[in-house]
C-alpha cells in the first residue's frame, strides 16, 4: 500500500492506493506543519485517525508533501514521528511545493508554481527539477498574500481603526476579538498561522468592498514583486497557483497578474487529486 499525503498548516489530505494505483481509502486530519507544531501534537493528530492507525502496518511506501518542510530539521522531525507509526514503510518527505508542481505540471513543462493558502511560496519548475531562490522565514516575516497575511492585516486594521465603520462592526460581531484572547492564540497556542488565516474567509466574503479590493490588490502585488519577479523568465512561462486563497480570489489574482503582463495558468484549490494521479502514473 502506498500512502500519499498532502499537508498544509490547516489540514492534511491522506489517500492510500494499491500497487496498481487503485484508491483504497481517503481521509483527512488537521495540518502537520513541523515548523509550528511539537512532536507530541504531530503524533497525536496522526494516531487519532482511525483509518490511518488501522492501516499503518500495511503501508509500504509513504510520500509526504508538507508545508514547513523546506529545510532539513523539520523533515527530520516529521521522519522521527512517522517511523514508529509506519514501521514497514519507506518514507519520502518533500516540501509542499513538490505536490503543487506534480499536480499542475507535466514532465518537461516549464512553469512558475506558487502556493497561496494558509501560507505562501513560489518555485520554478524547469520540467524536471524544482528551483527556489528564497528560503522562507515563516509566517511572521514572509507569506505575502497568504491567508495568515490577510488575517494579520484585518486584525491590525480593526485595532488601528482603519476599517470602514460598518465593516469593522461586522468583523467584531463575527469574531471574538478580545486582546488577551488574540495574544493567547498568537503566542501560546499551536498553529498561530492557521489562527490568523481563519480571518481571511471574512475578506473573501466581503471582497467586493472598496476596502477589501485595496487590501487584496496590495497583497497580490507584494507577492508578485517579492516572489514571482525573482525568476528572470517570469514573463515567458505560465504561472500556476495552488491553495484556497488563490482559488477563492482568482479573479482578483488574475487582474493583478494581467496588470503586470503576466500569464495565469492553472488555479487549483488543492493538489491532492493531481498528486494521486502522478503517483498512479508511476504505478502503471
Amino acid at each position: 500500500m502506498k500512502l500519499i499525503v498532502d499537508s498544509g498548516s490547516t489540514k492534511t489530505d491522506w489517500i492510500a492506493i494499491d500497487e496498481k494505483g487503485k484508491k483504497l481509502f481517503e481521509t483527512q486530519t488537521l495540518g502537520l506543519n513541523p515548523q509550528v507544531l511539537t512532536e507530541y501534537i504531530l503524533e497525536e493528530r496522526i494516531i487519532n485517525n482511525f483509518e490511518i492507525y488501522q492501516s499503518r502496518k500495511k503501508v509500504t511506501d509513504l510520500f509526504f508533501y508538507g508545508a514547513g518542510c523546506g529545510t532539513e530539521p523539520p523533515k527530520q522531525l516529521i521522519s522521527k514521528v512517522f517511523k514508529p507509526i509506519f514501521e514497514n514503510a519507506n518514507i519520502v518527505i518533500k516540501e509542499d511545493t513538490y505536490a503543487a508542481v506534480y499536480a499542475c505540471c507535466n514532465t518537461g513543462e516549464k512553469a512558475i508554481v506558487s502556493i497561496l493558502g494558509t501560507g505562501s511560496n513560489c518555485s520554478y519548475y524547469d520540467g524536471y527539477e524544482v528551483h527556489q531562490k528564497i528560503t522562507s522565514l515563516g509566517y511572521v516575516l514572509m507569506d505575502d498574500a497568504s491567508g495568515n497575511y490577510f488575517g494579520r492585516q484585518l486584525l491590525r486594521d480593526c485595532y488601528f481603526n482603519k476599517m470602514p465603520n460598518d465593516l469593522q462592526k461586522k468583523f467584531k460581531d463575527e469574531f471574538e476579538l478580545e486582546a488577551e484572547l488574540i495574544k493567547d492564540h498568537l503566542y501560546k497556542k499551536p498553529n498561530p498561522n492557521t489562527y490568523l488565516a481563519k480571518f481571511a474567509k471574512f475578506l473573501v466574503l466581503n471582497k467586493e468592498l472598496k476596502y477589501s479590493k485595496k487590501l487584496i490588490k496590495k497583497g497580490f502585488n507584494l507577492f508578485i514583486k517579492n516572489q514571482i519577479h525573482q525568476f528572470d523568465n517570469h514573463l515567458e512561462v505560465p504561472l500556476h497557483f495552488i491553495g484556497s486563497i488563490g482559488f477563492y480570489l482568482q479573479e482578483e489574482l488574475k487582474k493583478s497578474l494581467k496588470s503586470k503582463g503576466l500569464t495565469c495558468g492553472k488555479v487549483l484549490k488543492k493538489p491532492i487529486d493531481g498528486l494521486v494521479a502522478y503517483h498512479q502514473s508511476l504505478s502503471n
